[in-house]
This record gives C-alpha cells, structure tokens and sequence, in this order.
C-alpha cells in the first residue's frame, strides 16, 4: 500500500475508486437486457468493495483516504420470464433477464459523478490556494 501523503494522495486514491465505481456501472448498464437459459448464467450486477486506508501516522494527523479492494457481485436473483420461442428457453419455456435495476445503476453513476467531482473541486482549490500563497511572496 502507498502511503498517505498529502491531499493530492487523498483525492487521487478517491477518484480512482470512483473510476472504479463508474466502470461497474457502465458495465451492469451495458448487460441490463441480456438474456440467459438458467439462473446461473444469468448476468449479475457488479458492485465495488471499498475500505478505508489510514495513514501511517494517523494518530497525529488523522488522514485517510478509500481504495477499492475488490468487486463482487450481488445475490439478487435474476428475473424469469417466459419466452418459449426464445432459442435460450430452458425446458418449462423461460429464460433468465440479468439481475440488473436500470434505476438504481443511474443513480450510482450521479452518485459516483458527484464524488468525482468533488475531488476534482478539492484539487482545484488547493492547486489555486497554492498559486495564491506563491504569489503573496513576490
């Protein structure tokens, strides 16, 4: 693990993790209307397991930042519908729809949007604040 150093270090672990976050929505929204022959192929949503990182010396400063540390998929089950003409139809004439809600998928990606931007944001404000204390010396 890197360490912890500075606020640059803080919101570029958290944009990546958003990154992170964004790519699993892109791809749940991207099978959201495949189709399967069994409950077990069926498509599930992917989600990100995120975990605080502390820095070495947290007690004296109390900095952290997020990293992904790995990314599961969920145990919703998918939907089955009845299609019997379907060539995926299983032997009672239905087939599975991936385990994916459209909705919920639009609203992590606002969300992940948003925190992304408030990290570029912070960046921003500091890089400015950092040109300004530059220039109070001249």
């Amino acid at each position: 693990m890197a360490e912890i150093k500075n606020v640059f270090d803080i919101a570029g672990r958290a944009m990546a993790s958003q990154m992170v976050r964004l790519n699993t929505v892109a791809s749940n929204l991207a099978n959201a209307g495949t189709i399967s022959g069994s409950k077990e192929e069926a498509y599930k949503s992917l989600k990100p397991v995120f975990e605080t990182q502390f820095s070495e010396a947290m007690e004296s400063n109390g900095v952290s930042t997020v990293d992904v540390v790995g990314i599961e998929a969920i145990t919703r089950d998918p939907e089955r519908v009845f299609m019997p003409n379907h060539p995926s139809a299983d032997g009672e004439g239905y087939v599975y729809r991936a385990a994916v809600d459209e909705n919920e998928e639009m609203i992590e990606m606002v969300e992940a949007s948003r925190q992304y931007q408030n990290n570029i944001e912070v960046i921003s404000t500091l890089r400015g604040l950092m040109m300004r204390t530059i220039n109070m010396g001249k």
